[in-house]
């Protein structure tokens, strides 16, 4: 590329020069290239250790003039042909013009001048990613491209000098983190290390610190453990490389690849070794940190942060913490988590000004809210900057409800745009205002006229009630309340049931939501209700196994309550749809909460606060499972040895997680802890697991079976009760577990509670989250194993490849759909992956990646041919007609090339020349053509039973009218349905258009075999041979009124050739022309017509003779008993014409090969699908090669 031109005092150090005139020099760096000695070793070694590589490229022009010692380096290349297009540019367009100089000094200004104006055009175009990015930094991605074989949509996002652990040995080099790859290279003393890993292939990414490998980080895959040490940063290192590797099990789970932000903020002043990449990654790590730590929605995007300190009036003291501004919340937490946090929504905002400054109080902004709140920060750093970002985004907000980002940010549209509709209780059919759920939760409707108005219990109550009425009065009530441990105790204690569905929101976040888009959930049922989909049957199936012990559940009007937020959710987020354990938690929330509050809680705990738990796979569940097992080894060592032995940890805690104990425990114990759940997340639930099974600890030790220790654990929750609730109570499905002489003693639930955080207090959210990054890796691998097996289960019984090879195929079928979601087509990429399918049709390709997997692991090659080939392959494979091809259908096409027998791989070769995986002139004609034709409707190929299917089914339309006996049709139309294996007999007949792409893929494909001539004689034996049957037939057909081939075209009788004498050549006539252009165009020259009389034979002795064309063979390769078939000169080749009467069968075509041996030798041979599948997977590794070999060693391998 051309750069900035600057000066060079010593041009011939390091360098070697290769070209040169009056004015420039190309040179090379020594250690690049054949050659160079010990010299060009120790510069390698230099420029890999010191990143002068990333800097100093192998190649470059400078400017001299005169007798000059000053140089100017204008151009820089990373390989020579490169380099070379730059020279030649220079030769062709500046030395006329330069040599008209008469000052050397002009001439430099000159060039000067010239190269800084084609960098400046250069620039413009660029885009303004690419314009962010550091000169160091865009050199460093263009040599991580050339060195791995990347191609210029994998972007670099930074680099790293480490050492790489190559047994017992460290390879000083640098490492490579791409948005896909994670990529080494070293070059130490002429030995050169290369590694690439996808991100998809990690199973394991951990930080660690031992006596062999200090300060190490460690990535496995399934395979091989690697190891880097000696970073000057190893932190910032390992959580970049945690955020790509948890993008890449992102898209294994979903399909979600990364998108570049393209609204991310430019930086006052470029970064020197920081990609945008690397910014954008930053932003969003610290995106999610915050809003995890507020509970805010996926849209809310954090703006910045400064340290300050707040004035707490309940507390009259100032507290430590910092301040977060985001587009539509102002967030504090102090130093302490636990002291304080202050959640303040842009929309509750009044007034935001600048107090008076004092020694006590520097820099202050008073922030007051709508509902008369005061809140007072002070000693910030840039007040007057936070004052004017804070008016910009209030200046945003109002009139706001929908986020533009939000993923149904259309429905939102369609809401505010309805409303005066959506308004109308006649039109509302499904929800209005009307239903008692729509203003109260079912627990008050149920209790009215429940007498506990006196009695300890309802004392209790009422004291909980005047504690938080309190606390409200203290610190605020409302989203903008004050978060004090004080908080955290009262709810410990437990929420009085009059206040649970309001703070429930509160602290879930929920609350945020459902003030934002109202009308939202109204019309959003209005649209759910009614269809009929997967989801929704799964929901009717389990609406009344949901709490069926509560009277609430007893009746219609809860079970439709539960219908339609479980069916709105649905609606809303068809990627998780509807999951088994929803059902239970959403009738939980429904005792509380209003139907649109237990809608928005559903929201934030399948979103938010259990994230993945309720997708098809279950993977946050299962995630948090390897999580709780972790935290059992760690604080229960002994239990967890014995418990893994039997199995219970695994098979226990999935049903505790899915259903937060709801499940497993009694209802009025239970709700409990999802108080605590709602306020202090997740690390509640696994602090009372662990307490669970610390209390049952001596008794689980005894056990010797799974089974026992199931009945412990399930005796012992069933008796955890709560003593101060005042509800009736609610009998517990799990009470049979408490069968027995003795009745097991009662566990208070509050000390239960107690004993979690007194033991396993100290267990926090970030630890937590960093657990999970682990056991994510771990437990999506394990799926995509499973997958894999499974695929490989259903279709072994229908293919004949072994097990060990369906798995590497399923391998390398999965890497290429995946590598085309971030290479390739990134916008049909989510539409081919569906997660609600069986495995078998999860990964599907398209056309171009089906050509190169053909052209991988295929048989039968025909150069320039084989893409036409492949294409016909993947039409007569893609039965459902959707340009998408699915695992098991791509490995019947390889099966029958690898596994079949003559007659098998003859039949799909024979198939792929006809329609529907020959596409003719007239494709609008294929459809017309299969219906009228005359021989039996079969399918193509054996899966392609739709075809059958729409047959019949028009069949039974058209005659539906006429005969009423609707038991018949049905009958037949299951007929139609039952799969007929496929006879040679069922195969339409091919025309002589068909016959000639046959011939011409044939010679195609033996263009490269050891005995090409041979097999050459032997087929222009059966072309011949098959042209004389074809005419034949042709002649009995017209004499007896014959139908026509399968795709012949009624024709004028002037244009049909009707030839009543035998070419005495011995071919037959216009039929052998077309025969010999199709040679022709297959690249394979043909001779000019013979005519001398020594060499006209007699047409009878043609099927004794072997019949090939003269230009596939030597001269001195012909035999004496040889006939060279003539196609005539050219003239006659243009004028030929299709017989639209000609024809053959399958069965002519299979016995005519079985006259050659080689013909028959060929198609007998079996394929090594190993020996392909092993050539496949070095691909990569021979194109790292190839790129990073010299430009000297390619030149001489060109040669």
């Amino acid at each position: 590329m051309w750069i900035t031109p600057e000066e060079v005092l010593l041009a011939n150090a390091l360098w070697v020069s290769e070209r040169a005139n009056p004015f420039f020099i190309l040179q090379r760096r020594k250690g690049h290239g054949k050659g160079g000695g010990i010299t060009g070793l120790l510069v390698g070694t230099m420029d890999v250790v010191l990143d002068s590589s990333a800097r100093v490229a192998p190649y470059r022009i400078l400017h001299q003039t005169g007798d000059s010692q000053v140089f100017w380096s204008i151009a820089c290349g990373s390989s020579r042909k490169e380099i070379t297009q730059h020279w030649e540019w220079l030769e062709a367009n500046l030395l006329q013009t330069l040599s008209i100089f008469d000052n050397d000094e002009d001439i430099t200004t000159f060039v000067k001048g010239k190269i800084s104006g084609i960098i400046a055009e250069e620039n413009k175009s660029k885009a303004a990613l690419e314009d962010e990015d550091s000169g160091k930094f865009r050199e460093a991605e263009q040599k991580m491209r050339k060195l791995f074989g990347m191609p210029d949509e994998e972007k670099l996002v930074n680099y790293y000098s480490c050492s790489y652990w190559k047994g017992r040995v460290p390879r000083q080099g640098w490492l490579y983190l791409s948005i896909n790859h994670i990529c080494f290279y070293s070059f130490l003393l002429g030995k050169e290390v290369t590694l690439v890993v996808q991100w998809t292939d990690v199973t394991r990414l951990e930080k660690n610190a031992t006596l062999v490998f200090p300060e190490s980080v460690r990535v496995s895959t399934r395979h091989t453990e690697h190891y880097f040490s000696m970073f000057l940063n190893v932190n910032d290192t390992f959580k970049l490389m945690e955020q790509l590797a948890t993008i890449a099990m992102r898209q294994l789970l979903d399909n979600e690849g990364f998108a570049a932000d393209r609204s991310l903020p430019k930086p006052c002043k470029t970064l020197k070794n920081v990609s945008a990449l690397k910014r954008d990654l930053d932003a969003r790590a610290k995106n999610e940190r915050y809003r995890a730590l507020f509970r805010l929605t996926q849209d809310e995007r954090l703006d910045g942060h400064t340290d300050c300190t707040l004035w707490t009036p309940f507390a009259k003291m100032h507290i430590v913490g910092q301040l977060f501004v985001s587009n539509n919340y102002i967030c504090f937490c102090s130093r302490d988590e636990d002291l304080c946090q202050l959640i303040i929504p842009l929309r509750e905002v009044s007034i935001v000004e600048k107090a008076d400054s004092s020694s006590v109080l520097p820099c202050p902004v008073s922030i007051s809210t709508k509902n008369k709140m005061t809140f007072l920060f002070a000693n910030l750093k840039d007040r007057d900057f936070l004052v004017q970002r804070i008016s910009d985004f209030l200046q945003r907000t109002p009139d706001r409800l929908w986020s533009d980002g939000h993923p149904l940010a259309l429905i939102g549209h369609s809401v505010s745009q309805s409303e005066g509709r959506s308004g109308d209780p006649a039109q509302r059919r499904h929800y209005n205002s009307s239903l008692p759920t729509a203003s109260q939760g079912l627990l008050r409707i149920y209790q009215k006229g429940d007498p506990e108005d006196l009695g300890p219990k309802a004392t209790r109550e009422k004291m909980k009630e005047e504690s938080w009425s309190i606390h409200f009065f203290e610190f605020g009530r409302g989203v903008c309340m004050y978060r004090t441990s004080k908080t955290r105790e009262l709810v410990l204690n437990g929420i009085p049931e009059s206040l649970r569905g309001e703070l429930w929101l509160l602290f879930s976040g929920a609350k945020n939501e459902m003030d934002t888009h109202p009308g939202y959930y109204a019309e959003l049922v209005e649209q759910a209700m009614g269809r009929c989909t997967l989801a929704t049957e799964e929901i009717e199936r389990d609406l009344h196994r949901s709490m069926p012990e509560h009277h609430a559940f007893q009746n219609e009007m809860g079970i439709a309550a539960l219908r339609r937020v479980l069916t709105a959710y649905a609606c809303r987020n068809p990627g998780i749809g509807y999951c088994q354990a929803m059902n239970i938690v959403t009738s939980v929330l429904l005792l509380y909460c209003t139907e649109e509050e237990a809608f928005w809680l559903l929201v934030a705990l399948c979103e938010r606060m259990l994230p993945d738990y309720y997708n098809t796979r279950v993977v946050g569940a299962l995630v948090d499972q390897g999580v709780f097992e972790e935290l059992t080894r760690e604080c229960l060592p002994l239990l967890y040895e014995h418990m893994q032995e039997l199995g219970v940890i695994s098979t226990i805690s999935l049903s505790w997680f899915l259903t937060l104990f709801l499940s497993v425990m009694p209802f009025d114990s239970a709700v409990l802890l999802v108080d605590c759940f709602f306020y202090e997340g997740i690390k509640v639930i696994f602090q009372v697991a662990l307490a669970v099974l610390h209390a049952n600890m001596d008794t689980l030790l005894g056990c010797t079976d799974e089974g026992e220790a199931m009945t412990i654990l399930g005796r012992y929750l069933d008796n955890v009760v709560n003593k101060q609730t005042v509800s009736p109570p609610i009998p517990h499905l799990h009470a049979l577990l408490t069968s027995g002489n003795e009745p097991p003693p009662e566990i208070d639930v509050f000390e239960l509670i107690k004993s979690s955080y007194d033991k396993f207090g100290s267990l926090r959210a970030d630890d937590i989250e960093q657990m999970r990054f682990k056991q994510r890796l771990k437990v999506i691998q394990s799926l995509e194993d499973t997958a894999k097996r499974s695929v490989v289960r259903a279709i072994m019984t229908d293919s004949a490849f072994s097990i060990e090879e369906l798995e590497e195929l399923y391998v390398l079928f999965k890497a290429k759909h995946i590598m085309s979601c971030y290479w390739g087509a990134s916008s049909t990429a989510a539409e081919r992956h569906d997660p609600s399918l069986p495995y078998l049709e999860q990964y599907r390709i398209d056309l171009g990646q089906f050509c190169q997997l053909f052209g991988a692991l295929g048989t039968w090659l025909c150069g320039t041919h084989t893409a036409t080939l492949a294409a016909r392959l993947f039409r007569l494979l893609d039965g459902n007609r959707d340009g998408l091809v699915n695992f098991k259908e791509f490995v019947t096409g390889l099966s029958g090339m690898y596994h079949g027998d003559m007659t098998e791989k003859l039949k799909l070769l024979y198939k792929l020349h006809l329609p529907p995986a020959a596409q003719s002139n007239h494709d609008s004609l294929i459809a017309d053509t299969l219906l009228n034709v005359h021989c039996p409707i079969v399918p193509y190929w054996p899966h392609t039973l739709v075809t059958r299917e729409t047959l019949a089914t028009q069949q039974i339309r058209r005659k539906w009218v006429q005969v009423k006996d609707y038991k018949y049709y049905l009958r037949m139309w299951a007929k139609e349905k039952e799969p007929r294996k496929e006879t040679i007999k069922d195969l339409p007949r091919m025309n002589q258009e068909q016959f000639i792409e046959l011939c011409k893929t044939l010679y195609n494909m033996f263009s490269e075999d050891p005995l090409e001539q041979e097999l050459y004689h032997a087929i222009a034996t059966v072309a011949s041979l098959l042209l004389r049957i074809g005419e034949v037939g042709k002649r009995f057909g017209n004499g007896n009124g014959g139908r026509k081939p399968n795709g012949a075209a009624d024709a004028p009788a002037a244009e049909l050739p009707r030839p009543e004498k035998e070419d005495p050549n011995g071919g037959s006539g216009p039929g052998q022309s077309l025969v010999c252009q199709a040679l022709a165009e297959a690249q394979l020259e043909t001779p000019p017509q013979q005519t001398s009389d020594e060499e006209v034979k007699d047409d009878t002795s043609v099927s004794s003779y072997s019949v090939v064309s003269a230009g596939s063979l030597q001269c001195e390769d012909i035999a004496d008993d040889t006939v060279l078939i003539g196609c005539g000169g050219d003239q006659q080749r243009r004028g030929s014409t299709l017989d639209g009467d000609w024809s053959i069968t399958f069965e002519q075509v299979l016995a005519s090969m079985l006259t050659e041996p080689a013909l028959v030798d060929y198609f007998e041979k079996k394929g090594d699908i190993q020996a392909r599948m092993a050539a496949c997977k070095m691909q990569r590794a021979v194109e790292r090669q190839v790129s990073s070999s010299s430009d000297h060693e390619l030149a001489q391998l060109s040669t």
